[in-house]
């Protein structure tokens, strides 16, 4: 199988990309689960996609941006109003522009995450908090791919970078961001269904109790 860079891949995934999947479904129960408010706050969602989530938040201002401009098309056919195109290492905000910033299962399709860290320092407020989440490392080390079928039902796989947590954490320290939490979802009842959906009870079984998603937390500092 051919490996596409997540420009490519994700061109021919926007078409069926709203569909929630085992790994997305997880992702979303461990961010709501962080207790981060968004009701009546600016947010940003960096590397949006279609802009799923963008779409369902309660913040007074919500702003997704991605570099593909097939999913920007098919935000905007789903309702998306706030949404633009940029990159993660130059987005085109004032310093502090928002209260909450997320970057969701983008960042292991980055090679370096230094500059998108300080990016999202960046456009952050003093005390706002940052949420990044990516495939595990632990997931990644068992096998586990980012793969999707396109419209034609072929399977593909989108090139992805796994980064060590310690590395990270320091990266984004060095930014100007203080780690408040970081949490594991495991593949467990929250997501089965997904699995025997697809046809995959085995290998839901096999893979019972393996990490699977990461998320962590992090608040810009004050001072």
């Amino acid at each position: 199988m051919t490996t596409l860079a997540a420009r490519d891949g994700y061109r021919l995934w926007a078409p069926s990309y709203d569909a929630e999947t085992a790994v997305s479904h997880l992702e979303d129960v461990l961010v709501r689960g962080l207790g981060i408010a968004t009701r009546g706050v600016r947010l940003l969602d960096v590397g949006c996609g279609t802009a799923r989530r963008v779409r369902e938040t309660d913040a007074a201002l919500a702003v997704g941006v991605d570099v593909t401009p097939e999913m920007l098309v098919r935000a905007r056919v789903l309702g998306a109003g706030c949404i633009a195109a940029a990159d993660g290492c130059a987005l085109p905000f004032a310093r502090g522009a928002f209260d909450v910033v997320w970057c969701r299962l983008m960042i292991g399709h980055v090679s370096d995450v230094e500059p998108v860290l300080a990016e999202l320092a960046r456009v952050c407020r003093r005390g706002g908090a940052v949420v990044v989440t990516d495939i595990a490392a632990a997931a990644a080390a068992a096998g586990h791919r980012r793969t999707f079928r396109d419209a034609g039902g072929v399977t593909r796989e989108l090139e992805h970078f796994v980064h060590a947590h310690e590395l990270v954490d320091a990266f984004a320290h060095a930014c100007g961001l203080d780690l408040e939490m970081r949490r594991e979802g495991v593949v467990g009842p929250a997501i089965r269904a997904f699995y025997e959906a697809a046809g995959r009870r085995a290998a839901y079984d096999a893979q019972l109790g393996q990490p699977l998603v990461s998320v962590a937390a992090y608040r810009t500092r004050a001072d």
